[in-house]
């Protein structure tokens, strides 16, 4: 019973500090104090978790086999509510008024994934519905992360929750799916923002480029970090602390740079405040994830708790191969579209030994690569077939590729 119950705990602890870090760069965004109290509120659930977790672990141990195990399971709980804390730093920024420059924001318009907020008009086809009638991972290739009803707040809904006129939807996803969810809202275009008036300092330009890279790469490293866990896997863990050491090295780039960005600047210094605050938490990030990673090389005994609670998730990893004559060879990442359809986003692309993290749309995948990706398991057979294989399961729901050429 205690290890079916850590096991729920645990991927429950997981999904929430990875939406309290999705909150947290939406509440930043959109400049949403309620957001960033939304985010810090869910801390609490985290560390009622955490300490139920760690009870039950030692409650489980009986021997000093199990012991090893476990102390393998209490260092990813760690880790998981490391994350959560340092979602909670990234919301203090907005919450405590520390700033940001705009710069930043108009930045984070142009990511591969962007949050957006939109607001049920009357009548729309939202209106009135649950959302799994809508299938918006796969339509749009948006996840509604909360919704905020006149006070209050509906945090991770399920496809259960009716959608009211005037609920305000918070997502995260890709652009591309923008125009879509907006029509099916009922609510008018979307206009970015836009860059500011003026000339902006070069080494700020060089801090804000290199933010957003750390924001995108430590997402991807915690994402392949869970994965390695899940699958035991070691390249992929070699990966993510390869991305760590980039993330130690970019953030040291980047205090330089606001540095003398702030000895050059008459102006308002409280958004580098800013910059210097959210890198602390973006690297930080990063270190979790290859604590968590750290325990495939030196534990021979990892808990299987691990690889099933990590894996019990909403969205699910799978690591594809790109086969001779599919219908995605040859075609470039923005016209496959996958975050609308199929609904998986793309973590990385294995190319002859070297993985190339959060590939931009113009990358053109061939045959032999190897497409790591997550989404929706909904969406796993369709994602098969674009890199053409038909996913064969048996009895006990292992599974395995098949090319699609032998069924035609």
């Amino acid at each position: 019973m205690e290890s079916r119950n850590l096991r729920v705990m645990l991927a429950e602890a997981k999904d929430t500090s990875e939406l309290m870090v999705d909150l947290a760069y939406a509440a930043l965004f959109f400049d949403d104090p309620d957001m960033a109290d939304e985010v810090e509120a869910l801390e609490q659930d985290i560390s009622d978790l955490v300490h139920q977790m760690r009870a039950l672990c030692i409650i489980a141990v009986r021997n000093p086999r199990e012991a090893e195990a476990m102390a393998a399971v209490l260092q990813v709980i760690s880790a998981v509510e490391r994350i959560g804390n340092d979602a909670v730093d990234i919301a203090k920024i907005v919450s405590r008024r520390l700033g940001i420059p705009r710069e930043l924001v108009v930045d984070m318009t142009r990511a591969e994934e962007v949050a957006h907020r939109v607001e049920v008009a009357e009548g729309a086809h939202f209106a009135n519905r649950p959302l799994s009638s809508f299938e918006l991972p796969i339509v749009t290739g948006m996840r509604v992360m909360a919704i905020r009803r006149d006070r209050t707040w509906i945090v991770d809904p399920g496809g259960d929750d009716i959608l009211n006129p005037h609920d305000v939807l918070f997502l995260r996803g890709s652009p591309d799916g923008i125009a879509r969810l907006r029509e099916l809202a009922g609510a008018p275009p979307y206009h970015p923002p836009e860059e500011p008036e003026g000339q902006a300092l070069t080494d700020l330009d060089r801090a804000i480029d290199t933010l957003i890279e750390m924001k995108n790469l430590s997402e991807v490293a915690v994402g392949l970090a869970y994965s390695a866990l899940v699958y035991r896997d070691r390249s992929l863990a070699a990966q993510v602390r390869h991305l760590e050491d980039r993330l130690d090295e970019m953030n040291n780039r980047l205090e330089l740079w606001v540095l003398k960005a702030a000895g050059d600047s008459n102006d308002d210094l409280l958004p580098l405040r800013g910059l210097l605050h959210l890198a602390s938490a973006a690297e930080d990030l990063g270190d979790q994830a290859q604590q968590m990673v750290w325990l495939i090389e030196k534990s021979s005994d990892l808990h299987p708790v691990l690889g099933i609670a990590l894996g019990d998730t909403d969205d699910i990893v799978l690591q594809i191969p790109v086969g001779e004559g599919a219908p995605a060879a040859g075609k470039s990442l923005r016209e496959l579209a996958l975050p609308i359809e199929p609904g998986f986003n793309v973590l990385a692309i294995e190319r002859d030994g070297r993985y190339q993290y959060r590939p931009r749309r113009h990358v053109v995948l061939a045959p032999g690569d190897e497409v790591l990706a997550s989404g929706p398991e909904e969406g796993r057979s369709a994602l098969a077939e674009l890199l053409g294989w038909t996913i064969v399961e048996d009895d006990d729901g292992d599974w395995q590729l098949t090319p699609l050429a032998s069924h035609r």
